[in-house]
């Protein structure tokens, strides 16, 4: 019998998957630790979905995502992430991009995350007392408090003026993790208990961070929500 022709093989084709959806932040432009992320954001240029949480149904939308109703957060896919560091970390590890944010090197990661929580704990924290006390009804005002927050802002930028010398930024001569807060955290507390002039070197860093492009577009993007600042914001920056 004549051989028979084989059978013609079938290519199989991939089927085809609908792209990923972009990771939505629900943020606030005028919030620093939303700028915060924002900054990281920019650096990558990832893309995301901004969700304004300025109306009612934002809010509650991020109340069923986290119920103690704090921002940022970021949903993408499956992963619900709070906390701003956290946010930033998880995108270096799902959507890295050329600026790497934290190093790869464990030794200077860990440098990073350290400066990280400083500018949280020693420049943030303190800032925002002294603005939450404002919002009080002044017979619940907490003077003593404030006064404290003050101390620790001088006692922070003193360090930092140390910190600074030598370094472009907050870890060395790369913009990290560190920075994306600072920037944020730097601007509004010349803003509540101004840097002055006995910190140079923090001042100019201050002056570096603003000029970043990141920075500089959340700064102009967070512009018509200026009177939103409880102590007044001035007319500069």
């Amino acid at each position: 019998m004549p051989e028979q022709p084989s059978p013609p093989e079938c290519a199989v084709v991939p089927a085809a998957t609908a792209p990923a959806p972009a990771p939505r932040l629900h943020a606030h432009p005028f919030s620093s630790y939303c700028q915060k992320v924002l900054v990281a954001l920019y650096e990558n240029h990832t893309p995301f979905e901004f969700r304004l949480l300025e109306t009612e149904q934002s809010l509650r939308e991020l109340e069923i995502l986290w119920p103690m109703k704090r921002f940022p957060l970021l949903v993408d896919g499956e992963h619900v992430v709070i906390e701003a560091s956290c946010i930033v970390e998880h995108l270096q590890l799902f959507h890295p991009g050329p600026v790497e944010l934290i190093p790869a090197d464990p030794k200077a990661a860990l440098e990073v995350r350290s400066l990280d929580r400083f500018f949280d704990n020693y420049v943030s924290t303190p800032q925002q007392k002294i603005v939450f006390d404002r919002l009080r009804p002044e017979d619940a005002r907490d003077p003593h408090g404030v006064t404290e927050a003050r101390r620790m802002l001088e006692t922070s930028y003193a360090w930092l003026e140390r910190h600074m010398a030598g370094r472009e930024w907050a870890s060395g001569e790369r913009f990290t993790l560190a920075d994306c807060g600072a920037a944020p955290f730097l601007f509004y507390a010349d803003w509540t208990h101004p840097i002055g002039d006995a910190y140079p070197r923090l001042r100019a860093y201050r002056q570096r961070l603003m000029d970043r492009p990141s920075f500089a577009r959340a700064v102009d993007e967070a512009r018509p929500y200026r009177a939103y600042f409880p102590l007044g914001a001035p007319d500069r920056d």
